[in-house]
């Protein structure tokens, strides 16, 4: 095997270099600032657990996009975190439990896919979110959607665009106006994700034609959605979904995919994807769903993540460089005076050292901050 060579790092992996690294920690804490607002307390889950816990946890094909290791002192294998919504699920199901509902909390840190995608090549993310436990109303939706909104906003994003989806809803309606066997159920909600009308027919599932074309700006698809004779079926996820966008005052674009699934494969009424201007693909997603407790009950919870490396990629958190040159033989406090102030200092250690050799942009003259 070839050595290989300084630097090098696994395909998907990178480092983060000045002035990126500042700026990923600044949208962080921003991010994490603006959820705080709301009465979100933060946890910090650990990077890896037994892999049989974390398996668990993950309800969709989330395990099979696990790096997994061996731990040398428990000999049992581990798996690297893919997503912290999970382990946040299991720390409001298990230590705090006993907590009054609902539960509001919030997290932010580093997860570590096994694959990456063709949009986001990076397998290393930056991910932050907040779940709000033992609730999965309107109100709760509302409340989920202004913070995530709120987020991006604090994070520099603008013309912020919502797309909500409904990931049962083929299940709700197989079940009562719109019969279907139970073994064509996946196949119908497939197809219903591709939009291929023609596959749909062929099913025996024409009564589900009309949600093909139910997709796009929310007023319209609200419209077609209300059409759709589903004997009041619908009626309270639309209801619910008008109280959302009332509760948003304008503040995004929404849309509705009803039948969208994909990426949502867990969630129950409710599902949404977050998108901003000028910006390649998701910067987050959430909705509603369950978290199973030892004794096998289920409490509903409604929550939503944020990937922040698009936002970093954008330019956004990134601040202009302000780092002042202090010569040798500045008095300590003329330099505590100047931090404090907001400027960051870089002392010379020796008479070799200049400001331009130091990457400054200001230097001291009689003691006042002068542009290089």
């Amino acid at each position: 095997m070839s050595k290989i060579p300084p630097g090098l790092l696994p395909e998907g992996l990178r480092d983060r270099l000045p002035p990126e690294a500042e700026a990923a920690a600044r949208l962080l804490r921003s991010i994490m600032d603006s959820v705080a607002s709301y009465g979100y307390e933060r946890v910090s889950p650990p990077l890896a657990e037994f892999e049989e816990g974390l398996v668990g946890q993950l309800k969709s094909d989330g395990a099979q996009d696990l790096l997994r290791i061996i731990d040398p002192v428990s000999r049992r294998t581990l798996a690297l975190r893919p997503d912290i919504t999970a382990q946040v699920g299991r720390i409001a199901a298990t230590r705090m439990a006993g907590r009054t509902r609902p539960l509001r909390l919030a997290y932010g840190g580093e997860v570590l896919k096994l694959r990456a995608t063709q949009l986001r090549p990076e397998r290393q993310l930056l991910q932050a979110g907040a779940e709000l436990v033992g609730s999965d109303s309107v109100a709760a939706a509302s409340e989920i959607l202004s913070m995530a909104v709120d987020a991006l906003e604090a994070a520099g994003v603008t013309d912020i665009t919502i797309d909500l989806t409904l990931p049962d809803l083929v299940p709700t309606l197989a079940a009562g106006p719109f019969p279907l066997d139970p073994g064509l159920v996946d196949s119908v909600r497939a197809e219903l994700d591709e939009k291929d009308a023609g596959a749909i027919a062929a099913l025996g599932a024409d009564a589900y034609l009309p949600l093909v074309h139910a997709a796009g700006p929310l007023d319209m698809a609200m419209e077609r959605m209300r059409a759709i004779d589903a004997g009041g079926a619908l009626q309270s996820r639309l209801d619910g979904i008008a109280g959302i966008a009332d509760a948003l005052q304008g503040r995004a674009t929404i849309t509705l995919d009803p039948t969208e699934r994909h990426g949502f494969e867990y969630q129950s009424w409710l599902g949404f994807s977050l998108f901003g201007a000028d910006m390649a693909g998701e910067l987050g997603r959430g909705g509603s769903y369950t978290i199973c407790h030892a004794d096998g009950a289920e409490e509903v919870a409604m929550g939503f993540s944020l990937y922040l490396d698009p936002l970093i990629d954008a330019g956004l958190g990134w601040k202009e460089k302000k780092r002042l040159f202090v010569p040798l033989g500045t008095e300590s406090d003329l330099a505590d005076r100047l931090r404090s102030e907001g400027w960051r200092t870089v002392a010379a250690l020796t008479d070799a050292d200049t400001a331009d050799g130091l990457d400054c942009t200001h230097q001291l003259i009689n003691g006042e901050p002068e542009p290089l």
